[in-house]
């Protein structure tokens, strides 16, 4: 007989059919590509965007990939994609989501508690392997679990608006960016 229960998906914990596998893997592949040897800044999300489109590592630029891009000041506008990514590497900027994929939660607290679920993985990733200088939380969504990461001793500063995270959504304001932008200037991060 064979096993008809998914395994758990190791980038976000879901139940992980074939199709969510796949998925997995081309997004793992385009991240990986350019990630930084050594991460200046770490910007987390809460969960990976469901759009191809709004995925940063896609080379689109919609919605929260755009918005980042005009947070820290990188002109992505008539460039190619792959130009943009590299600057985006060679300023020692990764990208990655407290959940890699996209959020299969069918409720608000149900996506709150698989957050929660992940926060001791992506601690243990973040100290191990990513090693940044700094972490910059962003998504209101992380907003639940900001003690988590505060108190977790992450070696290195964490990032916040005022004690919560950024918010870098398609309709984020030129002041919300901006304080993204002060933040990391007096961080020591040369942003555009």
């Amino acid at each position: 007989m064979t096993a008809t229960n998914p395994l758990a998906c190791d980038g976000c914990g879901q139940p992980a059919g074939l199709e969510h596998i796949a998925r997995r893997l081309r997004r793992l592949e385009s991240t990986t590509r350019y990630r930084p040897v050594h991460i200046n800044t770490l910007f987390l999300g809460a969960s990976s965007p469901i759009s191809e489109s709004e995925f940063l590592y896609a080379g689109k630029f919609e919605a929260e990939a755009g918005a980042l891009l005009d947070a820290i000041g990188l002109s992505w506008s008539g460039k190619m994609p792959e130009s943009v990514l590299a600057d985006f590497q060679r300023s020692g900027f990764f990208l990655t989501h407290l959940l890699e994929c996209p959020p299969e939660a069918s409720s608000a607290n149900a996506f709150a508690a698989q957050l929660a679920e992940r926060v001791p993985a992506v601690l243990v990733r973040i100290r191990r392997s990513l090693k940044p200088k700094r972490v910059v939380m962003f998504s209101p969504e992380l907003e639940t679990v900001v003690a988590q990461f505060s108190e977790a001793g992450l070696g290195c500063p964490l990032v916040l608006d005022g004690g919560k995270p950024f918010s870098l959504g398609a309709e984020t304001s030129d002041s919300s960016r901006r304080r993204l932008r002060d933040a990391l200037f007096a961080a020591g991060v040369p942003v555009g």
